[in-house]
């Protein structure tokens, strides 16, 4: 399917941003359900400190997960941050934006992702990721089992670390922030009222920890991009979310 067609399809829109300065790089993202961001600073070597804001998110308790943040990433040598650990134990949206933020450290140029996923036709999603505007890869999925492309037909779309890691450094990157898209997509299509009891979802995230699921109550405005006249991240100016 070619991007302008895809663009016109209903669906579900995200967009990173990573921008490198002098000793840090901020990574931000914002799609249907969340709007947050990551400041990583470092020396060149490490990791001396990690900022996080959050202007929109799912749950109550998601406020309590930068502190998480910190405490896993402060110290940690930059060429370790892709290994790290503990990532169910954090906000898995703050998680990765550290770790694309350590991948950028030494670019020269801000890169601006754009994932775009359409509700299903016919039982059929497509999703696109581009980078800087340029498409880098289309999937399609059928109920989460993949046809396109051909290298990865029939794989659950849960299922493609494999392949991902066999992808070329740039491709791979892409190619993980795509899987991530298309999955999250999928909250579109399941009635709210299913979403909102925390306890129900395995302890994949900091939120869904037990002791976090027990009172966690499902808040945050949900945002169509394809209904609403706003392009996500088009509020944030590199430090801080301005109001809409």
């Amino acid at each position: 399917m070619d991007s302008a067609t895809l663009d016109a399809l209903p669906g579900f829109r995200r967009r990173l941003r990573v921008t490198p300065s002098a000793g840090q790089v901020i990574a931000a993202l914002e799609d249907d359900y969340h709007c947050m961001a990551v400041t990583l600073r470092h020396d060149g070597t490490v990791i001396t400190g990690v900022e996080s804001v959050m202007e929109r998110v799912p749950w109550t308790t998601c406020p309590g997960a930068p502190a998480v943040l910190v405490a896993t990433f402060t110290g940690v040598a930059l060429a370790d941050v892709a290994a790290r650990g503990e990532k169910k134990a954090n906000c898995t949206h703050l998680h990765d934006l550290t770790v694309l933020a350590a991948a950028h450290i030494t670019d020269a140029d801000p890169t601006l992702y754009d994932i775009v996923t359409c509700d299903p036709v016919d039982g059929l999603a497509i999703a696109e990721i581009r980078r800087n505007g340029v498409v880098v890869l289309q999937v399609a999925h059928r109920n989460h089992v993949m046809e396109a492309p051909a290298a990865i037909a029939g794989l659950s779309i849960m299922k493609l670390r494999d392949w991902i890691e066999g992808l070329d450094g740039p491709s791979r990157e892409a190619a993980k922030l795509l899987q991530w898209g298309a999955i999250l997509a999928n909250g579109r299509l399941i009635p709210m009222e299913r979403q909102s009891t925390a306890s129900r979802v395995p302890p994949n995230c900091f939120t869904f920890q037990p002791d976090n699921a027990a009172k966690a109550v499902r808040v945050g405005k949900v945002i169509d991009f394809t209904a609403a006249p706003l392009v996500p991240l088009d509020h944030f100016d590199g430090a801080s979310f301005a109001s809409r």
